[in-house]
C-alpha cells in the first residue's frame, strides 16, 4: 500500500534558512520537499509548475515579498496552501498576507516537530497555526479604520444569528469543540455552521473570519 506523500516548496533569500527546512521537514518520510526559490516571483513560476500542496512562503524578499506573492498565487486559484514564514509574531506583514488568503504562519524559530504538523495540518485544510495564536496577533496588530469596519460588519450582517455567534466565536480563538461547549451545540453541528459560515463570507479559511470578526469590532 502507497502513502501518500504531501509536496511542499520552500520560499526564502536566506539559502541556510531553505536548507534548514529541508533538512527538519525531508526527515519526515509522509513530506516531500519538490522546489525551492529565493524571492516572489521565482516562486509564482515554481508553484504553478510544480502545483505543490503547500508553500513556506517567507515574507520579507528581494524583487517581490511573501505578501503580494501569497496574494497572486490566492487570487490565482491556487491549490497550494500558503504558510508565511517571520521573524515576529506580531507583524503587521502577517496580518496582511493571512488577509490574503495565507492558511497561517509559522515563526522561523518554531520548534522541528511543531513546523511539520503545521505542514500536515495545512495541507489537511486547517489553520498552520493554534487558534489562540491566530487571536493573539490579530489583537496585536490589527487597525480598523472606519471602512474597514464598515465593509466588515455588512460583511457579517449577511449571517444568521446562530452563524454569527459561532463567527465570534472563531474570532475569539476558540476551537469546535470549544464552540460546540459555548453554544451548547454538538461538534458536528459547529462544523456544519463553520462551512456555512466560510461559504456566506466568501473566505479560505477560520483566520479571515476572525479577521473580519475584529474588524467589525465584535471581539
Amino acid at each position: 500500500m502507497t502513502t501518500a506523500t504531501t509536496s511542499v516548496v520552500l520560499v526564502d533569500d536566506d539559502a541556510l534558512v531553505r536548507a534548514g527546512l529541508s533538512l527538519i521537514l525531508g526527515g519526515d518520510p509522509a513530506l516531500d520537499i519538490v522546489g525551492e526559490a529565493a524571492d516572489g516571483l521565482a516562486a509564482l513560476d515554481l508553484v504553478q509548475r510544480v502545483r505543490p500542496d503547500v508553500v513556506l512562503m517567507d515574507i520579507r524578499m528581494p524583487r517581490l515579498d511573501g505578501l503580494e506573492a501569497t496574494r497572486r498565487l490566492v487570487s490565482a486559484g491556487t491549490a497550494s496552501r500558503v504558510i508565511v514564514l517571520t521573524t515576529f509574531d506580531a507583524d503587521a506583514m502577517v496580518l496582511e498576507a493571512l488577509r490574503a488568503g495565507a492558511a497561517g504562519f509559522l515563526l522561523k524559530d518554531t520548534p522541528p516537530e511543531r513546523l511539520v504538523a503545521a505542514v500536515h495540518a495545512a495541507a489537511a485544510g486547517e489553520p498552520a497555526l493554534s487558534p489562540t495564536v491566530t487571536a493573539s496577533l490579530i489583537a496585536n496588530v490589527a487597525g480598523s479604520d472606519g471602512g474597514r469596519r464598515a465593509h466588515a460588519t455588512q460583511r457579517l450582517a449577511e449571517l444568521t444569528d446562530r452563524e454569527r455567534e459561532v463567527a465570534v466565536a472563531i474570532g475569539r480563538g476558540l476551537s469546535n469543540t470549544e464552540i460546540a461547549g459555548t453554544l451548547y451545540m454538538g461538534v458536528a453541528t459547529v462544523k456544519t455552521h463553520v462551512s456555512r459560515v466560510l461559504a456566506k463570507l466568501g473566505v479560505e479559511n477560520r483566520v479571515q473570519v476572525a479577521i473580519l470578526v475584529h474588524d467589525a469590532g465584535d471581539v
